[in-house]
């Protein structure tokens, strides 16, 4: 069905208003201008107040000095009569059949941010964005995704800095490109230096050996001199022992000692070549560490980017209540701009724009105090909201041509005034 707008609207002695008709403009802006303290206000009030219920009542409905209850007629553009009238200002819906209806009637049609809309422009950009998502039924979803994506960044974040530190105290680590792989045991040395010092050993066994002998030799001659009489015996002796002499002589001009400073020295430097090692191995080893959390960063980098991938195909694929109007990092985001960038006419498309998809059968929105707004931002609204075929009834402290009604003391300006205003006001045939 269609979106129901407001035909026509007649006020008596609500607030600041005395006797006020309007009929607004079906699609487009119906601006109410007039001065300060005249009862612009007064009019969307009165309008909240008749078609929203009883919570939007004013606490002074009925306008002071005036003696007349309030009095509230509205005809919708599906044929619904809308009036309060009398001490309690009592509703009565009737429909174009003649039924009688209440404020459940109305309320299937009435979106309660279309009578509040700076309610939500007012409100946080998150609380904007999450009544979008809630709207266009995607907000439990994304919801759900971006609690994933915060996860994914924290930990990727985690990994990203031990990352960081594992590389730069691999860097730190000294590096000897010079020694082996692995440690080096200085058993092997030790008993190749234990041969050789055993060797050397019986080497100098040999040379006392050919000492003893030629002090042997030397007691023998003494021997010889002091004993003529053994002569032929010690000489045969001494002979033997002359021979004996030569042979070792002989032995020992054919050895030879090997030295042990080259196996002192590898001994010695075996601690510093292990160390080297070690070091070399702490450095492959934080490289190591480095590339694996490196790696892991990488991985969590492709898991973030595919769910947010999925939060861009989610919002795609929604029913979305304006072209490039969407959700970003939690906030509204229209044609690439945040909502504190937005201009103001874009704002008063995007918050009118998502109260429609509210209730889609509510065809107006009321807005407060739009001299705030230029006429260029006014022109630009009220074409979209023509194009939209949205009927937006507004306020503006003005009295120049931009507004369709103007307001003084209570009455429209222009309009036939009662000759008593504290009477009930009759409106004549064919005013409206």
């Amino acid at each position: 069905m269609d979106s129901i707008k407001i035909n026509r609207l007649e006020i008596e002695n609500v607030k600041r208003i005395k006797a006020v008709k309007i009929e607004p403009t079906a699609s487009g802006l119906t601006v109410i201008g007039g001065n300060n303290n005249q009862g612009k206000t007064s009019v969307l009030d009165s309008i909240a107040w008749a078609l929203g219920g009883d919570r939007y009542r004013p606490s002074e409905a009925q306008r002071r000095g005036s003696a007349i209850p309030p009095s509230l007629h509205f005809v919708m553009s599906n044929g619904l009569i809308v009036e309060r009238r009398g001490k309690n200002s009592t509703l009565k819906v009737t429909d174009p059949q003649g039924n009688k209806g209440g404020q459940q009637l109305l309320n299937e049609f009435v979106e309660q941010l279309a009578l509040d809309l700076p309610k939500f422009m007012e409100s946080d950009s998150r609380k904007k964005a999450q009544t979008l998502l809630q709207v266009i039924g995607v907000g439990d979803r994304l919801e759900a995704l971006e609690k994933e994506e915060a996860g994914l960044y924290n930990e990727r974040q985690a990994v990203g800095r031990i990352a960081d530190q594992k590389e730069k105290f691999a860097k730190e680590q000294e590096y000897y490109p010079d020694v082996p792989l692995n440690p080096v045991s200085p058993s092997e040395l030790i008993r190749q230096q234990q041969e050789i010092l055993a060797r050397n050993g019986e080497n100098q066994r040999k040379r006392d050996q050919a000492s003893r002998l030629k002090q042997t030799v030397s007691f023998l001659r003494q021997e010889v001199d002091a004993m003529k009489g053994q002569l032929a015996k010690k000489e045969a002796e001494l002979a033997e022992a002359e021979n004996s002499l030569q042979t070792a002589r002989k032995s020992t001009r054919r050895l030879q000692d090997e030295s042990t400073e080259e196996l002192e020295r590898s001994i010695a430097g075996v601690e510093e070549t292990n160390r080297k090692i070690r070091a070399n191995l702490d450095k492959e080893k934080a490289e190591d560490d480095a590339r694996e959390y490196r790696r892991q960063y990488e991985g969590l980098t492709e898991q973030l980017e595919k769910v947010r991938r999925q939060k861009a195909d989610l919002l795609m694929s929604a029913d979305l209540p304006l072209p490039e109007l969407s959700v970003k990092d939690g906030e509204l985001v229209y044609k690439g701009q945040k909502w504190d960038n937005m201009s103001g006419s874009d704002r008063l498309k995007v918050s009118t724009a998502i109260v429609r998809k509210l209730n889609p059968k509510c065809g107006f929105v009321l807005l407060d105090k739009l001299e705030q707004m230029d006429r260029i931002t006014l022109e630009e609204f009220g074409a979209w909201l023509e194009q939209e075929g949205l009927q937006a009834i507004a306020t503006r402290v003005s009295t120049g041509d931009e507004c369709s009604i103007i307001i003084e003391d209570g009455y429209a300006a222009g309009q036939a005034q009662p000759a008593v205003p504290e009477k009930k006001v009759s409106w004549k045939a064919g005013e409206f």
